[in-house]
C-alpha cells in the first residue's frame, strides 16, 4: 500500500507533526470555506447547479473539450470512462502494472463493468514500451478471446514518483491507438502537477486523449471532487453511469465553489510542494548514504521517494523512527510518511506544508537516518 498505516500515537507536549502521507489530506483553505458558503445552488443531477455548471464549462475549455462532468472522485472518474469506452462486457483494457486504475481501485472494472486489465510493465519514466502495447492489443479476436477497446495512461504517474510523461512518448501512444482505432484515456489525477512543472497546457497534454480528468482534492486543496472531460456524446454516457454508480450529487455547487477558486489560486502554487519535494530530496542525498537513497534526478513534482536497503532496515521501522518523539528528543518533530513497499517511502507535499515544516523535517529524516547507521555500526562492532 502506498499509505502509511502506523497510527500517531505521541503523549509528548509541542510536537510539530508534518503530514506528508498523501496531499488528499488538506483541508480547503480560508478563502475557499468562505466562497463555499456563498456559492450559488441548485439540483446538479437535473443540471440546474450555476455553479457546478460553471466548473464543468471552465474545465472542458481548459482540456480542450466539448463537454465535462463532475464527479465524486478520480477512481469514480476511471471506472466510468471503462464504462463508457468499453461497451460491452468481456473487453479489455491496456494498461501499466503500476498505474493506479489496475493497483488501487479494487478490481472495479471487473467487478462492475465486466472488463479486464492488460498490463504493460511501466517504464522508470511512468510510461510504457509502445511495442508491447501493441502485442497486447486484440482486435477481430475469435469466440476464445477478449477484444481490446481503451488504453489508459497516467499523468503525473503516482507510483512511478510524480513523474511526467513525455509529450512526445503521448503523440507516439496516440498515433498507435487510431491505427487500431482505440481511444485512449488520461488519468491526470495530477495533471496540474504536469503542467506547472513543464509549462505545457492542460489543453495540450489532452488534445489527443478521447477522455481525461484532473483531482482538485489532490495538491489543489478541495474537500471533493474530480472532473472528467470528453466528447458531449462520451459525458452524456458518463452522466447516465454517474447516476447509476450513486454519484449523482444533489447541491454540490457547495463543493464546486472551490474547484472554481483552485483553478484561480491553487494551480501556479503548486510549484511550492515541487520545491519542497526536491529540498527533502537533495537534503537526503547530501548525506550519501549507502542505506537511504533519493535519485535526484527523478524529483520532478511533488512526489518524493526514498530507496532503503531493506537489509538494513524495512520502511515500516523507518516510518515508526520518523513518527516517535520522546520527551528528551531535541528535535520535537513527527514526520508522517507512507510506504509503497518494504524497500521504499514516499512522501507527498502539499499546500499546507510550510518552509519551517520542511526544515524541520529534514532535521528529524537526518537524525534517523544518522541513528539508523549508527546502529549498523555498533552491531558490526560487535560481531567482530
Amino acid at each position: 500500500m502506498p499509505y502509511e498505516t502506523i497510527r500517531l500515537d505521541t503523549k509528548v507536549d509541542n510536537v510539530r507533526v508534518v503530514d506528508v502521507r498523501t496531499d488528499t489530506i488538506t483541508k480547503p483553505t480560508p478563502a475557499m470555506r468562505k466562497i463555499m458558503g456563498l456559492a450559488e445552488v441548485g439540483d446538479s443531477v437535473f443540471g440546474e447547479d450555476p455553479t457546478v455548471c460553471k466548473l464543468e464549462k471552465r474545465c472542458a475549455e481548459l482540456l480542450g473539450k466539448e463537454d465535462a462532468v463532475y464527479l465524486p472522485s478520480g477512481t469514480m472518474c476511471n471506472l466510468i470512462s471503462i464504462m463508457v469506452h468499453c461497451n460491452r462486457r468481456g473487453l479489455e483494457f491496456i494498461a501499466g502494472d503500476k498505474s493506479h486504475a489496475f493497483l488501487y481501485e479494487q478490481g472495479g472494472s471487473a467487478v462492475l463493468a465486466g472488463v479486464q486489465c492488460a498490463l504493460v510493465e511501466n517504464l522508470p519514466d511512468g510510461t510504457f514500451c509502445l511495442e508491447d502495447v501493441e502485442r497486447k492489443i486484440r482486435i477481430d479476436t475469435d469466440c476464445h478471446e477478449p477484444s481490446t477497446g481503451l488504453i489508459i495512461v497516467e499523468n503525473t504517474h503516482n507510483m512511478c514518483g510524480g513523474k511526467v510523461i513525455p509529450l512526445d512518448w503521448l503523440d507516439s501512444l496516440a498515433e498507435l491507438a487510431r491505427k487500431y482505432n482505440l481511444p485512449v484515456h488520461m488519468d491526470g489525477a495530477r495533471l496540474m502537477h504536469a503542467v506547472v512543472q513543464s509549462g505545457i497546457s492542460a489543453k495540450r497534454f489532452a488534445r489527443d486523449m478521447d477522455s481525461v480528468f484532473f483531482c482538485l482534492s489532490k495538491g489543489l486543496a478541495c474537500p471533493m471532487g474530480s472532473v472528467l472531460c470528453g466528447t458531449t456524446k462520451f459525458i452524456d454516457g458518463a452522466k447516465r453511469l454517474r447516476k447509476m454508480l450513486g454519484g449523482g450529487v444533489r447541491q454540490v455547487g457547495i463543493l464546486a465553489a472551490a474547484g472554481l477558486l483552485a483553478l484561480d489560486e491553487m494551480v501556479d502554487r503548486l510549484q511550492v510542494d515541487h520545491d519542497h519535494a526536491y529540498q527533502i530530496g537533495k537534503a537526503i542525498d547530501d548525506i550519501g548514504s549507502d542505506i537511504f537513497k533519493v535519485d535526484l534526478s527523478t524529483v520532478q513534482t511533488n512526489i518524493l521517494l526514498i530507496q532503503i536497503d531493506r537489509n538494513v532496515i524495512k520502511a515500516s521501522e523507518f516510518l515508526q523512527k520518523l513518527i516517535d518523539v520522546k520527551e528528551t528528543d531535541e528535535v520535537k518533530v513527527c514526520v508522517r510518511a507512507g510506504a509503497v513497499h518494504p524497500g521504499l517511502v514516499r512522501l507527498v507535499f502539499h499546500w499546507e506544508i510550510t518552509d519551517e515544516d520542511v526544515k524541520q523535517a529534514i532535521n528529524k529524516i537526518h537524525i534517523v537516518i544518522k541513528q539508523v547507521h549508527h546502529n549498523v555500526k555498533s552491531n558490526s562492532i560487535k560481531t567482530i
